[in-house]
């Protein structure tokens, strides 16, 4: 089997933490893969509140997952409490790509990557990245 690797690029635009639940641990008594996902999505619309904008909404188009690619490094566990950097790359004229760095205590817990595409809901069709949305994240990363 083929070995993922993610490479996360450059500078943080945004830094949160969140302490891990009872409900993120499975099994194994650590973190769960799905809890992980869900994790990140709460760092995305966090980021994204952050910068005055949603996932309805970032300048004029909401937002729509493609893919999500997810390199698991460690466990975590409950009560942890883990640190999530987030980047954005890779921009086209429809989608960007975001990274995600999850730590705890220096650890590295994991690395994802989710492809966005700009997406219109209202068409239910994809369209334009906005630009007021490209030229604030890239400035972010500067």
């Amino acid at each position: 089997m083929k070995r993922l690797h993610i490479e996360f690029p450059g500078n943080s635009i945004f830094k949160t933490q969140i302490k891990l639940r009872i409900t993120d641990i499975n099994y194994g008594n650590h973190l769960g893969n799905d809890a992980l996902i869900s994790i990140i999505h709460e760092a995305r619309v966090q980021m994204l509140q952050h910068f005055g904008f949603s996932e309805m909404d970032i300048g004029g188009a909401g937002i729509i997952m493609s893919n999500l690619a997810v390199q698991y490094k460690s466990q975590a566990f409950y009560g942890d409490v883990l640190l999530l950097e987030m980047a954005i790359d890779d921009f086209s004229a429809t989608a960007c790509t975001m990274y995600y760095k999850v730590s705890c205590n220096d650890k590295m817990i994991a690395l994802a990557q989710t492809g966005i595409v700009c997406y219109d809901y209202a068409k239910e069709k994809v369209t334009a990245l906005p630009q007021v949305f490209i030229k604030a994240m890239q400035r972010q990363a500067e």
